[in-house]
């Protein structure tokens, strides 16, 4: 668990600010849900043999003996949320929420056991207009934010339940020949979550499931034809993608399509976004019958492809644009009023009072470090003129003085407002 310094803050606020301003113009509303929720939650909508269960979650007993676990991921909440609230069923609802998860997981690049997460989630509606539309969003946001060349959209279908027991029945049958050759993990897998072999990156695993049953001979045709007409609107709107047959996702609530942005620019394939339909999670948690399908991405790792790729705004660092200095007898309460007279006059100005006395030249090294642009100078004679001096701490200009009455406007013109 780490934490987020004043230096990186603003890309965070960039970051998010950048989501839900594109998220706010498809017409998606905020959820907030608690980080703690109860144990059992997880373990009937992730599933209870996911390594998330098993290994990772952050569980504990309260005082009244009640199992409560902080939060792993957020589409679970988010359903509990959504039908305890009576927001589902009959309805159409286009959410999403940002937040801490916990996980105790290996610590990697880009990877804490306290992350962030912002997800999307939409209920009520059964068409893959809806997963294209979650999918043509996250490409909009890669686009605005400069990286969308590059992530790669890997997609896939998992079918119906009832597709995916044949196929499972069928997958085991053939890897219990060949046990010898899978690695541990997949070996414990092969009687609780079989699926999840397939996405094995142990080389013995993978040659074994090279000769593996094909998951495309057991899909229903009802799924077929959800995942061939998402493929078309995707091709019509321009955004490229690659089918993965072994994509399957880590969740057991997941059916029909999953969906995955991955990227190489952080080394090794990772994935930043993901998500996927969930159509019968609603009624697992006791609710009616409702289909949803949302995503996830990881705050951490996208500012990390941002930072690697270079892709923030050099304006981000500068995080003043002015500083005033007051130098002199009983002058700092005249730079606090003036202070607060042009925050109220340019809501936008970035302004910082200096505060603590000083010399006028530790006061002049304070307004260099601080990034600002411009320095304004209030001293004695200043105020008796009823004027300030303007000194430019990044450009060759001369030092000004102007009239404390004229001083907004000359500011609306010279600074980036």
């Amino acid at each position: 668990m780490n934490d987020i310094l004043p230096d990186v803050s603003a890309r965070w606020q960039y970051f998010e600010g950048t989501v839900k301003q594109l998220l706010n113009s498809y017409g998606y509303r905020e959820i907030r849900m608690p980080i703690v929720e109860q144990t059992a939650l997880f373990k009937r909508s992730i599933g209870e043999v996911t390594d998330i269960v098993e290994k990772e979650m952050y569980t504990f007993e309260d005082r009244n003996g009640d199992s409560l676990t902080l939060r792993p991921e957020g589409t679970a909440g988010c359903v509990r949320a959504c039908e305890e609230h009576g927001l589902t069923y009959n309805q159409q609802q286009r959410l999403y929420y940002m937040g801490p998860m916990f996980r105790h997981e290996r610590p990697q690049k880009g990877r804490y056991r306290q992350f962030h997460q912002i997800g999307v989630e939409t209920f009520g509606m059964t068409g893959p207009d809806i997963d294209a539309e979650l999918i043509l969003l996250s490409a909009r946001l890669w686009r605005q934010l400069g990286i969308l060349s590059h992530l790669t959209l890997e997609l896939n279908t998992l079918g119906s339940s009832e597709a995916r027991q044949a196929y499972r029945t069928a997958l085991v049958a053939y890897l219990e020949q060949h046990l010898d050759q899978l690695d541990d993990d997949s070996r414990r897998r092969l009687s609780s979550n079989p699926l999840r072999i397939l996405d094995s990156k142990d080389e013995s695993t993978r040659q074994v499931l090279q000769g593996a049953p094909s998951f495309y001979d057991y899909i229903d045709a009802e799924s077929l034809e959800h995942f061939n007409r998402l493929k078309a609107m995707l091709d019509d709107a321009g955004v490229d993608y690659v089918v993965n047959p072994t994509l399957v996702r880590g969740l057991d609530y997941y059916g029909k399509t999953v969906f995955e942005w991955t990227t190489t620019a952080l080394g090794a394939q990772g994935t930043v976004c993901a998500g996927g339909r969930y159509d019968g999670l609603v009624e697992q948690l006791g609710g009616k019958p409702t289909p949803a399908v949302g995503f996830a991405m990881g705050v951490e790792r996208l500012i990390l492809l941002l930072e690697t790729l270079e892709a923030f705004p050099a304006t981000l660092d500068q995080h003043i644009d002015v500083y005033l200095l007051a130098v002199g007898q009983d002058i700092d309460h005249q730079a606090l009023l003036l202070a607060e007279r042009l925050r109220s006059e340019l809501p936008e100005l970035r302004l910082q009072t200096h505060c603590g006395g000083g010399s006028f030249k530790s006061q002049m090294k304070k307004a260099d470090r601080s990034g600002a642009a411009i320095a304004l100078l209030l001293g004695e004679d200043e105020v008796a003129q009823g004027q300030v001096s303007i000194k430019y701490l990044r450009e060759a200009r001369d030092q000004v003085s102007v009239a404390l009455g004229d001083l907004a406007s000359y500011l609306k013109e010279n600074t980036a407002l």
